[in-house]
C-alpha cells in the first residue's frame, strides 16, 4: 500500500458487520502484536464475543476500494449503571500496512460523530505512553490527558511480557451533548 496520506474519497467508512470479522480479527491481532495497543493477549475468538462486547451502533470499519479492511473503531460502555449511559471506552485499530496514512484520524472522527449523534457525552480510553502516535491522534481530536495510571497491570504477552505497564487515561467531552 502507498504510505501517502489517504483521501476520504478513497476510503469507505461502513458499519462493521459479521462478514467483516476475519479482517477485524486480523487487524486486532496486528495491534496486539505491537505490545503497545492493549493488555489483551489475543482478539476475541469469535464474532459473537466481539459483538457482545462492542456497542453495535458505534462500530465503524474503514475499507479500501477493493473492500479490504484498513482499520476499525468501536466503543463499549464503561458501566452498566444507568448514570454512566453516556460514557464509553473506545478502541481504534489500523492495519499495519495502512498506518501513517490518516486512517486512524478518519475512524476516530467518524466514531466521535457517531457517539455524539447517539447521545454519548464522554469518550475515554487508556493508551500506553509509548504509543506516541495514538496520543498525538487523540490530542488532535480534542482528547485531554486525565492522568497516568502507574504500573496498572502486567503484560502477559508480546515484547513487553512480564513488565508492569503504565497507561495514560484520556477523555473527550462532547461540546454539545450533556452540557
Amino acid at each position: 500500500m502507498n504510505r501517502r496520506a489517504v483521501e476520504a474519497s478513497e476510503v469507505a467508512l461502513l458499519p462493521l458487520i459479521e462478514a467483516n470479522w476475519p479482517q477485524v480479527q486480523a487487524v486486532y491481532a496486528e495491534g496486539i502484536a505491537t505490545g503497545h495497543a492493549t493488555f489483551e493477549s489475543a482478539p476475541p475468538a469469535s464474532w459473537a464475543a466481539f459483538d457482545a462486547a462492542k456497542s453495535p451502533e458505534h462500530r465503524i470499519g474503514a475499507h479500501d476500494e477493493h473492500g479490504h479492511l484498513l482499520g476499525w473503531a468501536a466503543v463499549n460502555p464503561v458501566s452498566s449503571r444507568p448514570v454512566y449511559a453516556g460514557v464509553v471506552e473506545h478502541s481504534v485499530y489500523v492495519a499495519t500496512a495502512a498506518r501513517g496514512r490518516g486512517i486512524g484520524r478518519l475512524l476516530l472522527l467518524d466514531l466521535l460523530a457517531s457517539t455524539e449523534a447517539g447521545g454519548i457525552w464522554t469518550v475515554q480510553s487508556s493508551v500506553f505512553p509509548e504509543n506516541a502516535a495514538s496520543l498525538a491522534l487523540h490530542q488532535a481530536a480534542g482528547f485531554r490527558q486525565i492522568g497516568t495510571r502507574q504500573r496498572i497491570a502486567r503484560m502477559t504477552n508480546g515484547p513487553m511480557a512480564g513488565q508492569w505497564r503504565d497507561t495514560v487515561l484520556i477523555e473527550r467531552r462532547s461540546p454539545t451533548v450533556g452540557t
